[in-house]
């Protein structure tokens, strides 16, 4: 697949996660599904960091390097900030889990956030160890 392809697959996945993210918690068979979707969503850049590293893309990996590290940081952020919106509003917890929902869409969307965050955990250390290699 072409590298164009991959990013535009990478964003549908992840816009499909975060839309299904909303779903008020999926059990049985449909749990599963997300959780399914939710792993695939993390297979177009896992290709995307094959290709750039045989083709010594230094541009997407520092890409994926910097969006992984970006969701990941979020993420913390948002979860912190959403345990403390409980002695807030309720419509402040409600915007603060909706931008969980979005910047951290496979994680919400399957349900398994351990999952989600090894899979962005491993993008970040694949791409680093590629970016390492470069220099080298």
């Amino acid at each position: 697949m072409s590298r164009k392809s991959l990013f535009i697959l990478w964003a549908v996945l992840f816009g499909l996660c975060a839309a299904l993210g909303f779903l008020p918690e999926p059990e049985g068979p449909l749990g599963t599904a997300l959780t399914v979707l939710s792993v695939f969503s993390f297979l177009p850049p896992a290709l995307l960091i094959h290709q750039a590293g045989k083709q010594s893309d230094r541009h997407t990996l520092l890409l994926i390097r910097n969006l992984s590290a970006l969701s990941l940081g979020l993420t913390l952020v948002l979860l912190v900030l959403n345990f403390w919106s409980a002695l807030g509003s309720e419509t402040l917890g409600a915007v603060l889990y909706g931008l969980l929902v979005v910047v951290s869409s496979p994680m919400i969307c399957s349900g398994q956030w351990a999952l989600s965050l090894f899979l962005w955990a491993c993008l970040l250390m694949v791409s680093l160890r590629f970016l390492r290699k470069q220099r080298s």
